[in-house]
């Protein structure tokens, strides 16, 4: 019996192995990254309940935006770790900018 063989079957199952066990450990990263995402959504929902709609500022910032966006990276991750039949992708993309400029108090009536 020859040793070639051998030798490729356990070459293949090692590469086998190493496969799920790297994929597996992306689900898992994966995971973690929709639970950090919940985090981050309750961070961001409590950060905004103290933003005082009337401020002096010039900027604020756009928490329903950023909302929105979280929600479409959750989505993202979530169509990969289950995904259904194959659909048309959804082409639009995230906004990124997250700064409104909030009316001066001259130009309000």
């Amino acid at each position: 019996m020859s040793v070639f063989p051998i030798r490729f079957l356990m070459l293949t199952l090692i590469a086998v192995h190493s496969d799920s066990f790297a994929a597996g450990e992306q689900e898992q990263q994966l995971s973690l990254l929709i639970r950090q995402l919940d985090t981050l959504d309750t961070l961001m929902q409590q950060a905004s309940r103290y933003e005082a709609p009337e401020s002096n500022t010039r900027y604020r910032f756009d928490y329903p935006r950023l909302t929105q966006d979280i929600q479409r990276i959750r989505q993202g991750v979530q169509g990969y770790l289950s995904p259904s039949r194959a659909q048309p992708r959804d082409p639009s993309e995230l906004v990124g900018e997250y700064r409104l400029d909030t009316p001066s108090a001259e130009s309000l009536p």
